[in-house]
């Protein structure tokens, strides 16, 4: 692993240290777990060793000790010189191997990521039965689950200034890591708290994800990279957690697919080595010559900029104007005229999806169970309708980079609504078999997800473009955060019920993008700080 990352040698060691402390403090709680192989593996009631009271010690130290390896000194002055450099990539510079290999490991990145919250539809109902509670209980886990993701979008988006794009990602690992250990508690009260900081964890890395790809891709690339790294990542992690649930959870229970944070957060840590560090996070701690590196890899460039400019990547300046003139005029907000159609557009179709990723998706297999499937047939059901949904990603960038990014978005919103239309079908038992409907759904929703981020922080000017995005973002966490509510307080409608509740607001979306939408390919984006309240 680059040791440039690090506060020197001593940081490299730090780093190490909590890696190894987190590792064996997991290692404590494995043989809680491997007692109840003759019972199925159910843990509940069970008393906690010393083993894992120390284990327990050891991750959160660890975690400390990991965070303080990865903080780099004198960090006020250092974040003040940053905000005068600028440094982006030039419009039309070619990929290379570099960014083609940043790509694939960000994929791998996020499937790791989006498996955590996503194998949560797949631990609840043997969490249910283990620990004999009703749904409503239950609903605990995934609702401080998604309140963790709410926090950690907040922080890591804090941390990712402070320590950079590739030590959040680091950071986050390790995390991931120490939270395997929901996979050996005796009770719920713990995995409700593990899953919370579980959360935490993955909350920020599509952000950082986001914003590293955003600083090394070519600008005339860039959408279309952010579309497909995005999508793969959803459909390859949920793809990941529902193969992971057919195979292992019928030998070993829905502990292991906690458990199995512990291999994939170490292999996360392990490719540290090839996530580069953004340049300017580099430059703005006076390492120069691995920023050089960095920005002759990825063929961007730096300067420093004079005291009254501005970080002008994304800003338009017409050749007869000058630079103040372009920045003058009214200051574009998130709910003024000219914007206001869209960020309801785009608000409206990110909490319907939080809605069906975070609730519908989530009753799914216990639906399925209840209507007398078992539980190894639903989720064979929902890994295959994630196998199908893999190669619309491809299909997704296409359209998005090469036909239309508006229509786009329109196409995979209608193909949700579809979708659920399909599902109500299902639960009035007039739909047949379940495969094509919920293929359906995950094809449309993962689809949505991919192309509706990268959509937000195209169609905004540079000013708003943050807030924006992080406004979406925010929103999809939201829907997911009802939905759980409808679980605690036992108000979960049928399925064929909240399919229907879903689809009033993502018809709404679709009528709000078709009217308010901005058409963004082959648009410079520069341009949007001109044009935003025509």
């Amino acid at each position: 692993m680059n040791a440039g990352v690090f506060l020197g040698r001593q940081g490299v060691w730090a780093f190490a240290a909590g890696c190894v402390m987190v590792t064996i403090g997991v290692l404590l709680h494995l043989p809680m777990f491997w007692m109840g192989r003759d019972t199925g593996f159910r843990l509940e009631g069970m008393p906690m060793d010393d083993g894992m009271l120390f284990g327990m010690f050891l991750i959160v130290a660890g975690i400390g000790v990991s965070a303080y390896g990865l903080l780099p000194s004198a960090i006020g002055p250092q974040m003040r010189a940053a905000s005068r450099i600028a440094v982006h990539a030039p419009e039309d510079a070619p990929l290379g191997r570099a960014h083609w290999g940043l790509m694939a490991v960000l994929v791998i990145a996020l499937v790791i990521d989006v498996m955590k919250p996503a194998a949560l539809g797949f631990v609840m109902p043997g969490m249910t039965v283990e620990y004999g509670v009703p749904k409503k209980t239950a609903a605990l886990v995934p609702f401080f689950a998604l309140v963790g993701t709410v926090c950690g979008s907040i922080l890591w988006g804090i941390f990712a200034d402070i320590y950079g794009r590739k030590a959040s990602i680091l950071l986050s690992a390790v995390m991931f890591v120490g939270t395997s250990i929901c996979g050996a508690m005796p009770s719920l009260t713990w995995n409700i708290i593990m899953c919370f900081l579980m959360g935490a964890g993955a909350g920020g890395m599509l952000p950082v994800t986001y914003a590293l790809l955003a600083e090394t891709m070519p600008s005339r690339h860039r959408g279309w990279a952010l579309v497909l790294v995005g999508g793969l990542g959803a459909v390859g992690g949920y793809f990941a957690a529902s193969g992971f649930s057919a195979l292992l959870v019928p030998v070993y229970s829905w502990r292991i697919l906690w458990l199995l944070n512990l291999p994939t957060g170490l292999l996360l840590v392990l490719m540290g080595g090839l996530i580069p560090e953004s340049a300017k996070f580099l430059l703005s701690r006076g390492r120069a010559e691995e920023a050089h590196r960095v920005m002759a890899r990825f063929g961007t460039r730096s300067h420093a900029m004079a005291e009254d400019e501005e970080d002008d990547v994304d800003i338009f300046v017409h050749p007869h104007e000058t630079h103040h003139q372009a920045h003058s005029g009214p200051e574009p907000k998130l709910w003024t005229q000219g914007l206001i159609g869209k960020t309801a557009a785009l608000s409206t179709a990110a909490i319907a999806w939080g809605f069906i990723n975070f609730g519908l998706l989530l009753w799914l297999p216990h639906d399925l169970v209840d209507k007398g499937y078992s539980m190894g047939v639903s989720s064979r059901l929902l890994a295959e309708s994630a196998l199908i949904a893999f190669p619309t990603v491809f299909l997704c960038a296409l359209l998005y980079s090469r036909w239309s990014t508006k229509k786009s978005l329109a196409l995979l919103i209608a193909l949700t609504l579809a979708g659920l239309t399909w599902v109500l079908l299902l639960e009035t038992r007039i739909g047949g078999s379940p495969v094509p409907p919920v293929a359906l759904l995950i094809v449309g929703s993962n689809g949505l997800l991919a192309i509706l981020l990268p959509y937000a922080s195209e169609c905004y000017p540079l000013k708003v473009r943050g807030r924006a995005t992080g406004w979406v973002a925010a929103c999809t966490k939201a829907g997911g955060v009802f939905a759980q509510l409808l679980s605690i307080t036992d108000l979960v409608p049928p399925l064929g019920i909240a399919a229907l509740i879903i689809m009033v607001p993502i018809l709404g979306a679709l009528i709000l993008v078709l009217r308010y939408g901005t058409e963004t390919r082959a648009l410079d984006l520069r341009q949007l700080e001109r044009t935003w309240a025509s």
